[in-house]
């Protein structure tokens, strides 16, 4: 029969293997790409829903101030159309991608931990990695397009904005605010036979003032924001997966202990 000190003896073992099987299970996260998913998915979630409100409200205000003609703007509706179910389809695909790149993180880096004694990797583990490091990489050039892109409508409303800050200031009072326009037709969104197309003096003042283009803005520069994250998360994600791909072509080799 077992004494009181012995019995306080095997219950500090066995919290202590308990402890220190949290602490092994803890070295097997790979924080690398558990923090690259969470970025991932708060970028694309941003990109992709503030960008399909904005496209909403951006037809709104072309069909209301300038293009006042269907014809005109037909093209650009179906192109913005287009891209809100584009949308639809990045969302889904990263929502997927991310969670294969933070089970493939988990799966290398239990590797690299040695959580299990008798770890062997096979050329098709291997394959999909290097698959996944190049499609990674294919992926982060594409989003430095898209932030690109994305700059693009913050450009446009931020020359707007400024505009009708212009003739709020006193400075505008010693001209006519009827020569201050701004003429969307330069900028390509719509053809040069549009009408009116541009918006002059009091009219671009009320359409600063709609709650249309203050919401579409302040969404662009959200969305742009969320590209831009998403950029920064595929950056962490190709430095994981490349690491990732190196550990298994690492401990692909019989004599990785010898030539580490």
């Amino acid at each position: 029969m077992e004494t009181p000190s012995e019995e306080n003896q095997v219950q500090n073992r066995d919290k202590r293997g308990c402890f220190e099987c949290c602490i092994k299970c803890l070295g097997g996260v790979p924080y690398a790409s558990l923090v690259a998913t969470i970025l991932c998915f708060s970028g694309v979630a941003l990109f992709c829903g503030c960008g399909h409100v904005a496209l909403t409200d951006t037809v709104t205000i072309l069909e209301t101030h300038f293009s006042k003609v269907p014809s005109d703007h037909a093209m650009l509706t179906d192109v913005i159309q287009l891209m809100q179910y584009i949308i639809y389809g990045i969302a889904s695909f990263f929502f997927l991608y991310g969670i294969i790149l933070l089970a493939e993180g988990f799966y290398t880096t239990s590797a690299v931990k040695e959580l299990h004694s008798e770890f062997k990797t096979t050329i098709c583990g291997r394959c999909i990695s290097g698959m996944f490091v190049f499609l990674t990489y294919v992926l982060g050039v594409a989003w430095l397009g898209v932030f690109g892109f994305s700059a693009v409508p913050v450009f446009l409303f931020y020359n707007m904005w400024s505009t009708c800050a212009t003739m709020r200031s006193p400075i505008a009072n010693l001209t006519n605010i009827d020569s201050i326009c701004v003429d969307i037709r330069q900028y390509g969104v719509i053809p040069w036979t549009a009408t009116p197309g541009k918006a002059c003096g009091s009219t671009l003042g009320d359409i600063c003032n709609t709650s249309e283009f203050y919401l579409s803005y302040h969404l662009y520069i959200v969305a742009c924001a969320g590209a831009g994250a998403t950029v920064i998360a595929l950056l962490i994600y190709m430095m994981a997966t490349t690491y990732n791909f190196a550990v298994l072509k690492f401990k692909s080799r019989e004599d990785c202990c010898t030539k580490f």
